[in-house]
């Protein structure tokens, strides 16, 4: 009798095909995915069949009989029937492994272990033979068996599947049936039936991913560089367009950092970073031509940066007006928080600040205009403050009043030797960011974590009690980086976009939040 064995199904499928006539042997081999000569075999066997001749066939579905096969015995398989009793008696609590070594011992070219499996465990049912189960649940704590049962029910199919295998094992049924019953390899049901036996239910719950620091690492890098490249114009790059398209990051990523990145991977990492494609396109680019050199010289000048040397991003937070205000607040689900379109303002200001980079220190004042003498005031205050420092650095947006004639001259004359010589002030240092590169401004990230902690959701009754928050709110920070003075920023505060250091990387100004 040929060995070849397929699913009963599939033998049914080809005795219907011989009823209804004429059989094609290369549609049936690719309707049931089983080889031209095993459809030859079962042809054969139907044929001899009904010659008379069953040859070892049961009858399934209505009449169409199945094939089992049917080995014959042999002098090996003799031997090993033989033998097994006596392999038995010797110990009952041992398992198919053990009762095999012990058969090798007697028959050293006798079968494998997958064979003698196969063997033994047909000659185990027929003689009612029952071993040590090593591999068996004997105990469910009731706590585990709860969960077992809630896991049985769900939907989910990874967590019906091991509460199916323990259950069933707790029942002592074995590897191999319950396999069948939750379509998974025998190997695999024993390696939860293991899992669980080692770890209780811990081994079961879907572990953690765990993450490869240097995979990450080179994400993170890969995310800065693209952050770099979309602050930058195209045409820095010989591309003739005024705004990034993911085709040209793509191509100019490779060119500059010698990496393929996709249109579709780099989509996605500015998605992380917090940008929609469209806003970045808008909002981060600088149309500057001595975009880089600015940037660098900044990067040198903090690099570079002295015990004696301090250095200050400076900005403009406003104007704004004292009113009710909208933002993110906790609220029941059936509420909505509201606040009417028009209001009466109970007053406005401006309020100018420097940020001090190495001690993350903020100095500011209330004004009711933008202009130079601002920024002329800003300076004056700062030279008193800081008058122990040998030189002050400061760094501003490209705004008009940040660079006109009367403020360079003023600069001027306190850079003067005579003026330094009396008034015994530190030199002043420029380190303008570049034309709309609000985004590499730092301070602007402080701006941001105000404006979401003392703006939105306000309601102030005047202006004097807004000023009296952002008064209060500025000193808390200084306070905590005097007695703190590691870096910070967002993972302390919790509020501002980015860490208060520049990094060409950094996206420091969100509009939504100004």
């Amino acid at each position: 009798m040929a060995r070849t064995r397929i699913a009963e199904k599939k033998q049914i499928s080809i005795g219907r095909m011989l009823l209804n006539g004429a059989i094609n042997i290369r549609q049936a081999s690719r309707k049931l995915a089983i080889s031209r000569n095993t459809v030859k075999s079962y042809i054969k066997k139907y044929k001899a069949f009904a010659d008379g001749c069953p040859g070892g066939a049961v009858y399934q579905d209505g009449g169409i009989p199945v094939f089992k096969n049917e080995y014959p015995p042999n002098d090996k398989y003799q031997e090993l029937i033989n033998v097994l009793p006596l392999l038995i008696g010797l110990d009952k609590s041992a398992s198919a492994k053990d009762v095999w070594l012990r058969y090798l011992a007697i028959y050293p070219n006798g079968y494998n272990r997958s064979a003698f499996c196969l063997h033994f465990s047909k000659w185990a049912k027929e003689n009612k033979v029952v071993l040590r189960n090593f591999s068996q649940v004997l105990t469910i704590p009731a706590e585990d068996l709860k969960i077992l049962k809630r896991w049985r029910k769900s939907s989910d199919r990874r967590k019906w599947e091991r509460s199916v295998v323990i259950m069933e094992s707790f029942h002592s049924k074995s590897a191999a049936d319950i396999a069948i019953k939750v379509d998974r390899g025998a190997d695999k049901v024993s390696d939860w039936i293991r899992d669980y036996k080692a770890k209780g239910i811990k081994g079961l719950e879907k572990q953690p991913r765990r993450a490869n620091k240097d995979i990450i690492n080179r994400i993170k890098e890969k995310r800065d560089n693209l952050v770099r490249l979309i602050h930058e114009s195209p045409k820095l790059y010989g591309i003739n367009r005024t705004s990034w398209f993911l085709a040209d990051l793509s191509t100019t990523y490779q060119k500059v950092y010698g990496v393929y990145i996709s249109g579709s991977t780099i989509s996605a990492y500015l998605k992380k970073e917090g940008y929609v494609y469209r806003k970045a396109r808008e909002v981060l680019t600088s149309p500057d031509p001595d975009f880089r050199e600015k940037k660098d010289k900044i990067a040198s000048i903090l690099q570079n940066l002295g015990s004696k040397e301090k250095f200050f991003s400076v900005d403009e937070f406003g104007p704004f007006a004292v009113k009710m205000k909208g933002g993110r607040s906790l609220v029941k689900r059936s509420e909505r928080k509201t606040f009417p379109q028009i209001q009466k303002s109970k007053g406005w200001t401006i309020c100018t600040a420097a940020l001090e980079l190495s001690q993350n220190q903020i100095t500011h004042f209330y004004s009711q205009k933008k202009d130079t003498e601002e920024m002329i005031k800003l300076i004056d205050l700062l030279l008193i403050k800081y008058q122990n420092e040998e030189k002050l650095y400061f760094s501003w947006d490209a705004a008009s009043w940040h660079a006109s004639k009367k403020l360079v001259s003023h600069i001027e004359q306190l850079n003067s030797d005579s003026y330094r010589l009396i008034h015994k002030t530190p030199l002043v240092g420029l380190a303008p960011l570049p034309a709309s590169a609000q985004f590499l401004n730092v301070i602007e990230s402080v701006f941001s974590g105000l404006a979401k902690s003392i703006i939105h959701n306000s309601d102030y009754t005047s202006l004097d009690e807004c000023k009296a928050a952002i008064n209060l709110y500025f000193k808390t920070r200084n306070n905590h980086f005097i007695l703190h003075p590691q870096k910070a920023g967002n993972k302390i505060w919790g509020k501002e976009l980015v860490v208060p250091a520049f990094k060409d990387s950094h996206n420091c100004k969100d509009p939504k939040f100004r």
